[in-house]
């Protein structure tokens, strides 16, 4: 067997001084009897061995003490082999110390880049206590850390299909439940023996999200399914009879109603999903608001074709950025609305004024308003308060939807006040950072 050159070394450096030691102090206490007797000579060397003893409990006692607490202290004042051992645990003690340092360092950027994750992140004892948690997953399960570390994690969350999927031992699959309004999808990962990790995913809005789909394109395909209908009753009809002019003409004139609903509607819809699918903000451009209003309010007149009085009560010069045709659509579908909704005879009025640090259009109708209950949803996709007279208004049902979406991207906003029976204010609101000032 060989032995490392390292211990020979140490043995040496320990060995051959306490040896030397030894052999001086026999050497004096020899001479030392041979002067004054053997009695004074085994007494020195006894008194000799005693102070060695002392001195090496002393040093052991210090190097204790020491231990005991060795942050600020200095390093005992030693010599011999006593001097050596106190560096070489000066030396271990300073690099544990750069240890633990960059172990707390390495430990905190973990936690600052757990904590900055979307989806959370839970550790948990092999007994599933709470050892740490990140904002996200305290947002996702309630949790508080300063509150509940140390607590088990079913006592916490009390859903029955969390506690049994935490006690069935199968994590190969991951859990959705609901929890606070919020669905949540969670999974326990093993990562240590004594150790586990439950990662957490909010899909609340990836729910609401597949629902909205699933919405627009059931109540799309409803919509498309009545013109298509008739269109499609009409055709048969005139293959399988005929028919006098006056009702082929009559048939001919609703076939092509019928169309141009299709028409509308697939222009709505493209609209909107091309608006939903922007992740650009709109230019800065500034859009001229007097010449667009004015336009849109003789495209409306002529809409109404005379039946309501439209007026342009107020057009200050003011400016918007953004982009041009998203603002015409929004504007178009508010007055729109305003003269579908509003009975022959009715008044409409349309301003737009500056208000403080904002800027705001206003279309007033005196129509037939819209029940309290109904207004919170009025911006829904395919949200109708009378189904039967948007039909008759040709209305697709998408334009507030698309007025919302527009107001989103331009950062403004939508107010509705309405009375029903009495008629409605729509109101749109921009803040000072979206006009386009003129310099004078």
């Amino acid at each position: 067997m060989t032995i490392p050159a390292t211990s020979t070394r140490s043995a040496r450096k320990f060995w051959v001084p306490a040896l030397l030691w030894f052999g001086l102090l026999s050497l004096v206490a020899v001479a030392i009897g041979a002067a004054f007797g053997a009695i004074t000579g085994l007494l020195f060397y006894s008194l000799s061995l005693a102070s060695l003893l002392f001195l090496q409990m002393r040093s052991l006692y210090q190097i204790e003490q020491w231990l005991d607490a060795p942050v600020g202290r200095p390093r005992p004042k030693t010599w011999g082999m006593w001097a050596h051992a106190f560096a070489a645990l000066e030396d271990i003690r300073h690099e544990d110390e750069r240890s633990r340092a960059e172990m707390a360092e390495w430990l905190a950027r973990f936690r600052q880049a757990m904590s900055l994750l979307p989806d959370g992140v839970v550790i948990v004892d092999g007994v599933m206590h709470l050892e740490w948690c990140n904002p996200a997953a305290q947002t996702h399960l309630g949790l508080d850390l300063k509150r509940d570390e140390g607590r088990l994690l079913t006592n916490l969350i009390r859903s029955p299909d969390f506690v049994d999927y935490m006690l069935s031992g199968r994590f190969e699959q991951p859990l959705p439940f609901m929890h606070h309004d919020r669905k949540i999808l969670v999974q326990l990962i093993s990562f240590e023996s004594r150790r586990q990790i439950l990662v957490t995913h909010d899909v609340t809005q990836n729910e609401k999200m597949d629902t909205m789909r699933r919405d627009f394109i059931a109540n799309a395909s409803h919509e498309l399914r009545t013109p298509l209908t008739v269109i499609n009753g009409f055709l048969e009809h005139a293959l399988s009879s005929e028919m006098s002019e006056e009702t082929r003409q009559r048939q001919l004139h609703l076939m092509a109603e019928q169309g141009q609903r299709m028409q509308r509607l697939v222009a709505d819809m493209l609209t909107l999903t091309r608006l939903e699918s922007l992740v650009q903000p709109p230019s800065g451009d500034a859009v001229r608001i007097k010449p667009l209003l004015i336009r849109i309010v003789e495209e409306a007149r002529a809409l109404s074709d005379g039946k309501h009085s439209i007026t342009l009560r107020e057009v200050q010069e003011v400016d918007l950025k953004g982009n041009h045709d998203e603002l015409e659509s929004a504007f178009v579908n508010l007055l729109s609305n305003a003269v579908r909704y509003t009975p022959d005879g009715g008044r409409i009025d349309v301003s737009w004024v500056m208000e403080g640090d904002s800027a705001s259009l206003t279309v007033i109708d005196d129509g037939i308003g819209i029940a309290a209950e109904h207004l919170s949803r009025l911006t829904e996709r395919f949200y109708r308060v009378d189904k039967t007279r948007s039909r008759a208004t040709q209305g697709t049902g998408l334009g507030l939807a698309i007025v919302k979406h527009v107001l989103l991207r331009h950062r403004g906003r939508l107010e509705i006040f309405s009375e029903y029976g009495k008629g409605s204010r729509f109101k749109v609101i921009f803040q000072r950072a979206q006009l386009a000032l003129r310099q004078d």
